[in-house]
């Protein structure tokens, strides 16, 4: 098994987030994290990446245990995020918040090389990449916070909300590139509200209730069914 998650609970003091849910993720996949706010699709990312402690199960990565390691090793072993919220180091400039991204690298071919991608992949970036990160647009944020986030060399890349508070032409850009990013390679772990885009990029996805999974399939099944459609499709 490449990343699982296996009867995961996490607590926030007395307040039960996830009730012993099971994720899978194979290589090279895109699977969607989909429910609505308070569900506990950002614990589920956090989890993974180390910034939160399951109160019981655990998370694999190629079988090795994920969950007793502190975050910036499960940085170094492949797996890197985007947060929520962008979360750009504002007073730094744009090269300088991707070279924080490299921070567990220890060959400079491997940091030029993927800073070179980077700019292929987001050529705004390139033009921008002595200004202010916090003097950015918010898609050019979005795109510096993907792209700080594979300056890691990831294996597994997990997006929180990569579409939030973007104009529809930029959400397109955004997800045409995670397509892009998957091709190279890289599997991918995408929370998003927008579960109609989400599920047209995913392979399978899970719907998270309060907690728990209530449902998993392939994303054209989720896509297809009455009950996500009325949830979280609308009705366009």
């Amino acid at each position: 098994m490449y990343l699982e998650l296996r009867d995961l609970h996490v607590s926030y003091g007395n307040v039960k987030v996830l009730h012993g849910i099971n994720v899978q993720v194979d290589e090279g996949e895109i699977v969607a994290i989909l429910g609505a706010n308070g569900a506990g699709k950002t614990t589920v990312l956090m989890s993974i990446s180390g910034l939160v402690r399951p109160s019981a199960g655990g998370i694999y990565f190629k079988n090795r245990p994920l969950h007793a390691l502190p975050s910036h090793r499960v940085v170094s072993l492949g797996i890197t995020q985007a947060p929520e919220g962008r979360r750009v180091f504002g007073p730094l400039t744009v090269l300088e918040n991707l070279r924080l991204g490299a921070f567990t690298l220890k060959n400079p071919q491997i940091v030029k090389s993927n800073l070179r991608w980077i700019y292929e992949l987001f050529p705004r970036l390139e033009e921008r990449r002595h200004q202010l990160a916090g003097t950015l647009s918010g898609g050019e944020q979005q795109m510096l916070s993907i792209g700080r986030a594979l300056m890691g060399n990831p294996e597994v890349l997990l997006l929180d909300e990569p579409s939030l508070g973007l104009a529809p032409i930029l959400v397109r850009s955004i997800f045409e590139t995670i397509v892009s990013i998957n091709r190279a390679g890289v599997a991918i772990v995408l929370v998003e509200q927008n579960a109609r885009a989400a599920l047209k990029l995913a392979s399978r996805g899970y719907v998270l209730e309060v907690g728990h999974v209530a449902m998993e399939d392939s994303a054209a099944i989720l896509l297809a069914n009455p009950a996500v459609q009325n949830a979280y499709l609308g009705a366009g």
